[in-house]
């Protein structure tokens, strides 16, 4: 490979790094799971592990501290990314998540006098009630059958806006489609969906 194409390969890696979509994130995540690539993973950790230490500190945990628990939400992002399911989380929950709870983990390790443990804010996650699951669990079905009934043009588009989080005007810009009809496709999906939701036979 040329240093011409070198550095095009470099830039098209870190747009990736910087820009990832949150299907492309999980996509990693995944392929970690499955094959414990290590080049997966290494481009899950530069995206990632930056913004963890930012969000850590802007937590309370000063920059060593930040550092150190960033590494360690990574190793477990990558020792647990089996346990991921893209169908209940975006990669981005998922791994904050597993930053704030090895935050709160060092603070009661250490049981630093200045925090009251009992703080809502140390808590771990509650465990999901089995009646929330199960409520989530058909309220999921109910939406993906809601959306296979979609005409594909109205589901893809729904999918960009609401899954990949884009705005109007960048999926316009990567689909081609006018704004206007972008935002058209949108009403009509939405009014479909709601008609889907009152139905007795979903």
């Amino acid at each position: 490979m040329t240093d011409g194409c070198k550095s095009e390969a470099a830039k098209e890696k870190k747009a990736l790094s910087t820009e990832a979509a949150p299907a492309y994130l999980a996509d990693l995540v995944e392929k970690i799971a499955l094959e414990k690539s290590r080049d997966a993973f290494s481009e899950l950790f530069l995206h990632f592990a930056p913004r963890v230490k930012t969000y850590l500190m802007r937590l309370g945990s000063d920059a060593g501290q930040a550092e150190e628990l960033a590494q360690e939400t990574m190793l477990s992002a990558w020792r647990n990314a089996g346990q991921f399911d893209r169908s209940r989380a975006m990669p981005a929950t998922w791994i904050f998540t597993i930053a704030r709870n090895r935050r709160i983990d060092r603070l009661r390790r250490h049981a630093f006098t200045e925090f009251d443990l009992t703080d809502p804010m140390l808590q771990g996650e509650a465990p999901d009630r089995p009646d929330d699951i199960l409520q989530a669990d058909e309220r999921d079905l109910r939406v993906k059958k809601a959306m296979e009934r979609l005409p594909k043009e109205q589901a893809d588009i729904v999918r960009l806006a609401f899954y990949h989080d884009w705005a109007h005007a960048k999926i316009a810009e990567v689909s081609g489609l006018p704004l206007g009809t972008v935002k058209s496709r949108l009403r009509l999906a939405f009014a479909k969906l709601r008609e889907s939701f009152t139905a007795t036979d979903i």
